[in-house]
């Protein structure tokens, strides 16, 4: 039904988005992954998805803390619960546990001779990717980097287009010496360097912030020296649109600025600056994996794709199934939004819609 309310013009590029099966089915796989991974703890984690215990059924995984106690095990701190599996198996009296498809977190060491160290790929230890220099599940690592990387890019974008649209738009709209004084400011803040900032700005960062806090920390420093080039795109549209005919129709009827902005020009320019959303993202996810194998991005131990590279090149000799899964995600995840985004531009291009006279 939403399809019905877009207009013909709309309609039509979706309809050629969907013709381009290499981006078509590259976004299929990035929303599955994303839904998927809303729900990431019930496919890869440590804890129970459902554990039944005298006949009373208890969900560990978005529940509460059990220590093993309660499950009958004698020791005060949370449940292993892979042992806690075993000793069910075992004891074969009607108790049993439903374990996630990986069932390691991102933060748990699991070294089998006791020391950390890399571990090849098993899957009779169910580390299908083996684990990193500190016997990490590399898989669940990669996962719920993946996931990360993808949520930061997501805000990233969606931070850098409100601020370069707005400041773009009235730009455009405005004109004059706001516009002048604006492309000087603007010049003179692009001229500051970002790697340099960011290295300032995490050394003054105390240790006892929160791992959230560092992240919103880092997105906040990214989009302050992301988001101007995004005003060169919007200002330029807005003088286009801005000069047309429908534009002086509304003046002459009475619409206010905001009317006009928000009801007329914005409409017809978002739909050229969505083709740059993909690359938006490519961007982000590409400059938080360099910042993190430089050791200035995301605060450890939060699983991400550049720490998993930097240990790989470390450990190339001796664990070199660790630069490969780490490697091959990021080139499958980059290519699967650059296809995505040659798709979006191919088909919200106005050349193929509109004939300009």
């Amino acid at each position: 039904m939403s399809l019905l309310r877009l207009n013909p013009q709309t309609q039509k590029k979706l309809r050629r988005f969907r013709e381009i099966k290499r981006g078509y089915y590259s976004f299929i796989i990035l929303t599955v992954f994303l839904l998927l991974s809303l729900f990431g703890e019930l496919l890869i984690n440590n804890r129970a998805l459902i554990v039944s215990y005298e006949g009373t059924l208890h969900f560990p995984t978005y529940g509460a803390f059990h220590p093993g106690t309660d499950f009958g095990l004698g020791y005060p701190y949370e449940t292993n619960y892979r042992e806690l599996q075993r000793v069910f198996e075992e004891a074969d009296d009607g108790n049993w546990v439903l374990m996630p498809l990986i069932p390691y977190s991102p933060f748990e060491n699991d070294a089998s001779s006791g020391i950390f160290r890399p571990e090849a790929p098993s899957a009779e230890r169910q580390h299908y990717l083996g684990t990193d220099t500190t016997s990490r599940d590399i898989l669940a690592r990669l996962f719920f980097g993946t996931r990360i990387a993808l949520v930061f890019a997501i805000g990233f974008m969606a931070a850098v287009y409100v601020i370069g649209v707005a400041v773009g738009c009235a730009m455009g709209y405005l004109g004059g010496w706001f516009d002048i004084i604006s492309q000087r400011l603007i010049e003179i803040w692009s001229n500051i360097p970002f790697l340099y900032m960011v290295i300032i700005v995490f050394s003054v960062i105390p240790d006892g912030f929160s791992i959230f806090a560092r992240i919103m920390i880092l997105l906040s420093v990214m989009v302050l020296f992301s988001w101007t080039s995004m005003t060169y795109y919007m200002r330029t549209e807005t003088y286009k649109e801005k000069s047309r005919d429908y534009v002086a129709a509304a003046r002459v009827l009475g619409a206010s600025n905001t009317r006009i902005v928000f009801r007329h020009i914005l409409p017809n320019v978002l739909s050229t600056l969505v083709t740059f959303m993909p690359f938006t993202i490519v961007a982000a996810i590409s400059a938080i994996t360099a910042l993190d194998f430089l050791g200035f991005g995301l605060p450890p131990p939060t699983p991400s794709l550049g720490e998993l590279l930097k240990q790989g090149t470390q450990t190339l000799r001796t664990a070199p199934w660790i630069v490969m899964s780490a490697f091959g995600t990021l080139v499958v995840l980059l290519t699967l939004v650059t296809f995505v985004g040659e798709a979006i531009r191919e088909s919200f291009d106005p050349r193929k819609f509109t004939l300009y006279k």
